[in-house]
């Protein structure tokens, strides 16, 4: 089975200031995968690696994907190699991966974004009016909208409401989510001031009913539990030691195991390795607390007990 996927650039078309859409197809025609909202998709950036961007367009469309990508001044070289492709071009990409879900048991549901971080919720917005629920959709943002042809049916609709805090202070948080109310679910992408505003609001919520998505991995530091520890796998027993605050992922890859990764900062889930034995110290950003009983992200993990297993 191929490790990655081949796509081709069906279409490139300007989304916005800075801001470029590409629809991306399979070469012969066949049908995609479907995706669930809130996915991103891993393109394989040449010389790079993986760069993650989120899927904005509607998931019911099985014939072609879509990302909306920024050209940011101070990337690490994916957002520019973006917007040089063209028509035609051929890319290569991981499967979409969601750690940014809808919640399904929630009757109302409020998002907020900050610019390019509007992305992920074109692609949820379709659903949720497909399935009747109540929603709306802040979008914060300085100069024209992010997206604005596919902003406007749900501006036009009141789904969607524009914040320029270029012209304006921006809004407060907590007023534009309300109180918590049985049934909520809260969600924001954008950059990071605004994602610890939305922490913050949220604050005193129940558990998982606010939402968070990074563009950048935040700064980590160093966690006091972590201790030297001896990494193993499972598969063939090959071993190696680490000191507190060696990077798992590099260690891992140089036992020989294959191990995809993207952001390297433990937000995008793509180096997630099943443990067997030990005390992770869990650092990611994705990983819900069920999820952490059983799996790790590699690239940001750390071990508080001498050992650890992982099934690679």
């Amino acid at each position: 089975m191929p490790r990655f996927i081949t796509l081709v650039v069906a279409r490139v078309l300007a989304d916005g200031p800075g801001i470029r859409r590409l629809t991306l197809r399979d070469p012969d025609g066949w049908k995609l995968p479907k995706i669930r909202p809130g996915a991103h998709l891993d393109l394989q950036v040449p010389g790079l690696g993986a760069r993650a961007y989120s899927l904005c367009g509607d998931p019911a469309a099985g014939d072609c994907w879509e990302v909306a990508v920024k050209l940011e001044a101070a990337s690490r070289g994916g957002s520019a190699w973006v917007h040089g492709l063209a028509e035609g071009a051929i890319v290569e990409a991981a499967m979409p991966r969601c750690t940014f879900p809808l919640e399904p048991a929630a009757t109302r549901h409020v998002m907020i974004a900050g610019g390019i971080g509007v992305t992920p919720f074109l692609a949820m917005a379709p659903v949720l009016q497909r399935l009747g629920v109540d929603w709306v959709l802040h979008v914060l943002h300085r100069g024209p909208a992010p997206c604005p042809a596919a902003l406007m049916p749900w501006i036009e609709a009141g789904r969607a409401i524009c914040h320029e805090t270029g012209a304006a202070p921006r809004p407060d948080l907590a007023a534009l989510l309300g109180p918590y109310t049985e049934g909520l679910q809260a969600y924001c992408c954008g950059p990071a001031l605004m994602l610890d505003a939305f922490a913050e609001a949220t604050r005193h919520w129940p558990a998982g009913r606010a939402r968070i998505e990074h563009f950048t991995p935040p700064p980590l530091p160093f966690d006091p539990s972590a201790r030297p520890y001896t990494i193993r796998l499972a598969s063939s027993g090959a071993e190696a030691e680490l000191a507190a605050g060696d990077n798992l992922l590099a260690a891992l890859r140089k036992l020989g195991a294959k191990v995809d990764a993207s952001c390297e900062g433990g937000i995008c889930g793509a180096c997630e390795v099943r443990w067997l034995e030990g005390e992770p110290v869990h650092r990611d950003r994705v990983l819900s607390p069920e999820r952490r009983r059983t799996h790790l992200m590699a690239c940001v993990a750390q071990c508080a007990s001498d050992r650890l297993l992982v099934d690679l």
